[in-house]
């Protein structure tokens, strides 16, 4: 196999003794995520194992990758043999961001070669069209066992989720920079130089030091990698999925808190909910259905929340009154009829009432006078 190796064509093969394995989401989506377990044919137990990279300048993507492979059983003592020379590589049980070759039954994991166009999409069935680095090649195969290891969920769904959150949020960024991809177009207004691959370059020794410790830099380069990652994985798991589950749990008992099904209310406050809620909305093939979020604050006030018209969007889907807007306290009350009322913002977003009652009031009075203004 070549530069455009697919995985699903990988999928058919044996796996060279690696016990390649392509598992489908449970979830229904037709995504792939790739997972290569087991040691190399080229190893017996206890024999040290190697991982070949480049020498020279290193960078982000190879140094995540390395950091990656090592969180693995079977590369967890691995030796990271850092060179250009053919021979040395070829000696290597894997080789990341050098050789210019992409094989995965071979283990070599390079994207440099100008044939190579390979992405999340392209390769394993993902949304996302942005070219791998190595980073994002070692993650594509082995990143659903990385989340294992780091986690020990075993649930496959869950890992999915985390997997593709954990692209979307962390790794694509380090793919995209690597390959020199613009964010945006046009002239940027300010540089940004405290990234993550920013932060793993300033790491190699200076040109004029006469005496480097290139493998110590780059091994704190791993560090600085792993430290991100793990964090990342951490929050995702343990405060991005729960969350999933309360906003799961406040759309199904949408009806039990108003008949159009269009208000939801959270047990509790500070959760991360837009990007699940978009997500479940597409799931349940609801899309655009629900229309406003109820909440307690730190203050155990309430408030009601637009839902935006898409993730990101600063327009909302059904903004408060029009003439609420901007009020604060005794006015709003009396303007809007609604005792204890806090606040409106200026744009309607969001508003605040010291009741439960009356922040469901506002969202109520306001899906009625939305109705109006279309009928």
């Amino acid at each position: 196999m070549g530069d455009g190796v697919n995985v699903e064509e990988s999928r058919k093969s044996k796996g060279r003794g690696r016990g390649l394995a392509t598992q489908r989401s449970n979830e229904g989506n037709g995504k792939v995520g790739v997972r290569m377990n087991g040691t190399s044919p080229k190893k017996h137990c206890g024999e040290e194992m190697s991982i070949g990279t480049h020498d020279g300048t290193f960078h982000c993507d190879e140094v995540l990758a390395c950091w990656m492979l090592k969180q693995l059983p079977q590369y967890h003592n691995a030796t990271i043999v850092r060179t250009r020379d053919p021979n040395k590589l070829s000696a290597c049980d894997i080789v990341v961001d050098v050789g210019g070759v992409y094989d995965p039954e071979k283990l070599r994991f390079d994207h440099h070669q100008r044939t190579f166009e390979g992405s999340m999409k392209s390769l394993g069935n993902g949304k996302w069209d942005t070219k791998l680095s190595s980073a994002g090649l070692v993650y594509l195969h082995f990143g659903k066992d990385v989340i294992s290891q780091l986690t020990k969920i075993t649930d496959d769904i869950i890992i999915h989720r985390l997997y593709d959150k954990i692209y979307e949020r962390f790794i694509e960024e380090v793919d995209a920079v690597d390959n020199g991809i613009e964010q945006f177009t046009g002239t940027p207004k300010y540089h940004v130089t405290t990234s993550l691959g920013a932060r793993v370059g300033g790491l190699n020794p200076p040109w004029n030091c006469t005496d480097p410790d290139v493998q110590g830099a780059f091994d704190r380069a791993m560090e600085m990698c792993g430290t991100e990652f793990t964090d990342r994985v951490k929050y995702y798991q343990e405060a991005w999925i729960p969350a999933r589950t309360l906003v799961e749990e406040a759309i199904e008992a949408r009806f039990n808190v108003h008949s159009s099904g269009e208000i939801i209310v959270f047990k509790h406050s500070g959760c991360p909910w837009k990007e699940h809620l978009f997500d479940i909305e597409e799931e349940l093939k609801i899309p655009g259905a629900i229309k406003f979020v109820l909440y307690q604050d730190q203050h155990l006030n309430w408030r009601v929340q637009c839902v935006p018209e898409t993730l990101g969007s600063f327009q909302s889907r059904s903004p408060l009154v029009e003439k609420w807007r901007g009020l604060r306290d005794d006015t709003l009350s009396k303007i809007s009829g609604i005792p204890n009322g806090i606040f409106v913002h200026a744009s309607g977003f969001i508003g605040g009432n010291k009741s439960y009652d009356g922040a469901l009031e506002m969202a109520k009075i306001t899906l009625t006078v939305a109705r109006t203004q279309v009928s």
